[in-house]
């Protein structure tokens, strides 16, 4: 093993942090970073560790009455010329910069940190560090593993280290994706008369959103934000051809109290004349902070919780009847931005408010 995939966990979580980044780790380039964190982590004798694929499981096996799932991805977006990384100071507050500080191995690395340095943690823990996060759901890393190995997913509570400025981010929002159709008859352009638009007719589409207005709903004490919008439209096949097809592509984030079913029958009732095709769906997640491992994470973090906007792994667990919520360090707006930076301060916080917790 090169010295660049030496990983040396008894550094501090920022240090850890950009060991991690340095080594690159897009998506479906993870093995390298896996082989890294799996031979980090052997020789730890409170540790179990466990493989599959790029996923690396590291478990105590205590005896405790309680088990928690703590989990992190070791992937990232494309690099854009922001690797390696470095220090930077903005506005006086320390920073560490690069492709994967905020999204998201600044968690990873204080996940890394507490699992060799927590040998006696009031609950069993179960920690995962998976791949393929960034892609099509169907590679999920933890989607794999759970289907792998379902014994593995036995837990009160879980913890998704997703970017939440170093506080508790409660579910998630569920996530549609749906392809709107009008249809036409194709003609000369000169003989307009003789065909039908289909492109004319998406109209009302476009109106409907423009003047749809997205619920907040409060869900378990949390405030949700929808969002309805048109995120791509194509259609016409040349300069002098009346189109026979439009399509208008909508994304809609819906908030957890509706299941993906009921937010597709959402969409139709909104859009009763355009052929409905769904292309994406997955199902938010509740808070899950009503939970006594919850209200105790609570405590020991000190911030009130918010809501999660984006969907994230938290709602695989939810799935599974394992309440789960987001911490982690950085900015989510920061997350896959070409400044792609995070706080060090947010990483020491984040590793307090585990450590905290977790040693009770």
């Amino acid at each position: 093993m090169s010295d660049e995939q030496i990983l040396d966990l008894t550094q501090s979580s920022a240090d850890i942090t950009r060991q991690l980044c340095n080594i690159e780790s897009v998506s479906g380039n993870e093995t390298r970073l896996a082989d890294a964190i799996e031979t980090a982590m052997t020789g730890y004798g409170h540790l179990e560790i466990i493989r599959d694929g790029d996923c690396v499981v590291a478990r105590t096996n205590l005896g405790r009455a309680q088990r928690v799932i703590i989990a992190g991805h070791i992937d990232t977006v494309p690099v854009n010329n922001n690797l390696p990384v470095r220090a930077e100071s903005v506005e006086g507050d320390d920073y560490l910069w690069g492709r994967g500080t905020v999204d998201m191995k600044a968690g990873v690395a204080v996940q890394l940190k507490l699992a060799c340095e927590l040998v006696s943690p009031t609950v069993d823990i179960t920690w995962i560090w998976y791949d393929h996060e960034e892609v099509a759901a169907h590679l999920n890393g933890l989607g794999r593993l759970a289907a792998n190995r379902p014994d593995l997913f036995q837990g009160d509570f879980a913890i998704l280290g997703e970017p939440s400025n170093a506080g508790i981010e409660g579910g998630c929002n569920g996530n549609v994706r749906v392809e709107l159709r009008t249809r036409g008859v194709q003609s000369h352009s000169a003989r307009s008369w003789v065909g039908e638009n289909a492109i004319h007719k998406v109209g009302q589409i476009v109106s409907t959103l423009a003047e749809y207005t997205p619920r907040q709903v409060e869900v378990d004490g949390l405030v949700y934000r929808e969002g309805l919008n048109a995120v791509g439209i194509t259609g016409g096949i040349a300069g002098n051809v009346i189109p026979d097809e439009c399509m208008v592509h909508v994304n809609y984030r819906f908030a957890p109290n509706r299941t993906a079913d009921e937010a597709i029958e959402h969409l139709r009732e909104l859009f009763p004349a355009a052929e409905l095709t769904v292309v994406d769906r997955a199902e938010g997640a509740r808070p899950g902070l009503d939970a006594p491992l919850a209200l105790d994470f609570v405590a020991a973090v000190g911030r009130e919780p918010q809501p999660k906007y984006g969907w994230t792994d938290v709602a695989r667990f939810s799935q599974m009847g394992i309440p789960a919520v987001n911490y982690g360090p950085g900015d989510p707006l920061k997350a896959h931005a070409d400044d792609e930076r995070v706080s060090i301060a947010d990483i020491r916080e984040c590793e307090r408010g585990l450590r905290d917790w977790l040693l009770g």
